[in-house]
């Protein structure tokens, strides 16, 4: 209707929506808990999760009875439980730097979001080729260049796209940036060696992103699997790993640099 392609638009929507409805959930829970948090309502928090475990079959029906989430329901738990370990992985990391690197928490959600958000657009764009193009399940059916540099490389759709995406770093992060630091958020001084420390860690972040999503998309079509219901989980959690582990070598190398205003840690 709008003349605009889902690819697009439709996945980092989705997947921010999906981000906002979780934490609002998280925080309304958090808050009602620590509100009545005293010996004689110890029953309130297995009471909530019982409650939450009892909608399951209304959350499965539904899910069931709609054409597009059924085969979701039945071949996704693979890729969503393994990308909840990778996304663990980096929430471990971030707690445990977070101790020494206090700024560190207001800008991992903004390069986990960026890169995920960028690397979720090429996969679903790769897919929809793939879905147009071939067939399922080809064996034959490869990345037209499979070396790291050959994914920017070229004049396909694929690499312009890369390309594009890849470009949208900047912009995406400046924003962010100049946004955290006229706010004064998160005990943060965003200086020139912060902001360098900060590109070099985004862009190594999706390069290796777009990389993996170019060889993942096309290794899932010749397993006969969707990558529209499995590269995207996979990749998303990966953005957050790398993220978090990228974002604190920087702070690391910035602190040992002498850069140790509040925003690397005192």
């Amino acid at each position: 209707i709008c003349r605009i392609d889902p690819d697009n638009v439709a996945t980092p929507i989705a997947a921010s929506l999906g981000d906002i409805t979780t934490l609002a959930l998280l925080a309304k829970s958090a808050s009602f808990l620590h509100e009545h948090n005293s010996s004689s309502n110890h029953w309130v928090s297995p009471f909530i999760a019982v409650c939450f475990l009892l909608t399951v079959p209304i959350w499965w029906t539904i899910s069931k009875r709609n054409k597009f989430t059924v085969d979701v329901l039945h071949t996704g738990w693979t890729p969503v439980l393994l990308a909840m370990c990778l996304s663990s992985a980096g929430g471990f990391i971030l707690d445990f730097v977070v101790s020494s690197f206090e700024g560190i928490a207001i800008f991992t959600p903004v390069i986990n979001g960026v890169g995920g958000n960028l690397v979720a657009v090429q996969a679903s764009r790769l897919s929809t080729r793939l879905h147009q193009t071939s067939r399922m399940g080809d064996p034959l059916c490869r990345p037209e260049n499979e070396s790291c540099c050959g994914t920017f490389r070229g004049h396909s759709l694929s690499s312009k796209t890369a390309r594009l995406l890849l470009l949208l770093v900047f912009p995406g992060h400046s924003i962010f940036l100049t946004f955290i630091s006229y706010l004064k958020a998160g005990h943060t001084s965003v200086t020139v060696y912060f902001a360098v420390g900060y590109f070099i860690a985004a862009i190594c972040q999706v390069v290796t992103l777009l990389v993996v999503a170019n060889w993942l998309v096309h290794w899932l079509w010749r397993r006969g699997k969707d990558p529209d219901n499995n590269a995207i989980p996979y990749l998303t959690a990966l953005g957050d790993l790398l993220g978090t582990g990228l974002l604190a070598v920087a702070f690391l190398i910035l602190y040992w640099m002498g850069d140790r205003d509040k925003d690397i840690g005192d």
